[in-house]
């Protein structure tokens, strides 16, 4: 790139680093999204770089995949029900092992050599997040009751990144195993975050699933309901949306969805005019 192109990028991008300076941003980052390591190094540095230039960054993740490979490494059969994961307590101590251990670690770890500042919690950490059974079939799958999100905030202050595993407990000590669009969802509203992006590995909501090309990339939740009726919202994105919707209730003023398999695609969402995703408005 000419250094009059890499000028003209900082230009664009200032206007937008102006709006979100000493706001709340919480990303969620799936374990799909996850698809290499030198992708999500390159997430670490462009979350490090947002920090930097005064964005209050929350990382929470996820770890699907590391959560199952770990189950088949320990021969613990894995079930779905309804497209959840059932989770008996010996899986929820396997979920807690690997997004509160090792998924939740390596973050922070490539957080701090991308330059930042970071600490890892989970969200049994000062009981941030509460939880009781969402479903009996379900095991210890966590419906969130209620969160403290102090421990986030005193972070926030300090200057660090809070990377959080959407690991939970009751008043009893039980581990569940919470789905981390809906714990994102939760602590952006609890903290009244000014965007909430949603990392996967798809490009966002597309009006026909088999053509990238198209991409919505506005939706107001009043038109969600007509969309479903469509079918152009449908299947495993319906729980996503519903996250999107209920982040946007919450007081969350836009919630993009976005392809964390692209580069810098969180920078591209939000400090450019392009975007990269589908971006959810009230309204």
């Amino acid at each position: 790139m000419e250094k009059r192109d890499q000028a003209e990028v900082l230009v664009e991008a200032m206007p937008y680093i102006q709006k979100y300076q000493n706001k709340i941003l919480v990303i969620k980052y799936g374990g799909n999204a996850m698809t290499s390591e030198s992708l999500k190094a390159e997430v670490m540095r462009d979350l490090v770089l947002l920090r930097m230039v005064g964005i209050k960054v929350v990382l929470v993740h996820g770890g699907g995949p590391e959560i199952s490979e770990m189950l088949k490494r320990l021969q613990i059969p894995t079930k779905f029900v309804d497209g959840l994961r059932y989770t008996d307590k010996e899986t929820a101590e396997v979920v807690r092992m690997v997004l509160a251990g090792k998924v939740n670690k390596s973050l922070v770890n490539q957080l701090e050599t991308a330059g930042g500042k970071a600490v890892g919690i989970s969200g049994m950490d000062g009981h941030m997040l509460v939880c009781s059974k969402q479903d009996e079939k379900l095991g210890f799958v966590g419906k969130i009751e209620s969160i403290d999100t102090r421990i986030i905030t005193d972070l926030l202050e300090k200057g660090y990144i809070p990377v959080i595993s959407t690991v939970g407990c009751d008043r009893e000590g039980n581990v569940y195993n919470v789905n981390a669009d809906t714990a994102a969802a939760s602590i952006a509203g609890e903290l009244q975050a000014e965007s909430l992006i949603l990392m996967t590995d798809i490009k966002g909501l597309l009006a026909d699933k088999d053509d990238e090309s198209s991409l919505i990339k506005r939706v107001f939740v009043s038109d969600i309901q007509s969309l479903v009726k469509q079918g152009i919202i449908s299947g495993g994105m319906i729980p996503k949306v519903d996250c999107c919707k209920e982040a946007i209730r919450r007081g969350v003023n836009r919630v993009f969805i976005t392809d964390g398999r692209v580069p810098h695609s969180i920078l591209i969402e939000l400090l450019s005019d392009e975007g990269s995703g589908t971006m959810f408005l009230g309204g």
